[in-house]
């Protein structure tokens, strides 16, 4: 295990999220989806962003859209793009996670002002 200093934690947001009651699936979720198939060159890591956030999206699954929907952003989607995503879905995966996905992306984007 990797020394940390007082304070600190090392820990990857999988292992801090279910490590301590689920090591292998914390384990595989590095190794394996976010240190291979995240990895592969064949889609750029905006590419899968994009993707990734629209299953999440239209399956219903809020709770991991919020790191993705950030995740997003650092691997070059705009707040712009990621809306417009939403909007779309609305009409193929439904009102409803379209209106729980757009709750989700106002509590990860800044507020924006019309006045600004």
């Amino acid at each position: 295990m990797t020394e940390q200093t007082p304070g600190s934690d090392q820990r990857t947001p999988a292992q801090r999220l279910v490590g301590d009651l689920a090591p292998k699936l914390a384990e595989l979720t590095d190794d394996v989806l976010f240190g291979d198939v995240w990895a592969r060159p064949e889609l750029s890591p905006r590419d899968r962003s994009l993707i990734t956030c629209a299953a999440l999206i239209a399956n219903g699954n809020t709770e991991q859209l919020r790191g993705h929907l950030a995740r997003g952003v650092g691997n070059g989607l705009t707040e712009t793009e990621i809306v417009e995503v939403i909007t779309h879905l609305a009409f193929y995966a439904g009102w409803p996670r379209a209106m729980s996905a757009a709750a989700v992306a106002k509590e990860v984007f800044p507020v924006r002002s019309d006045d600004a």
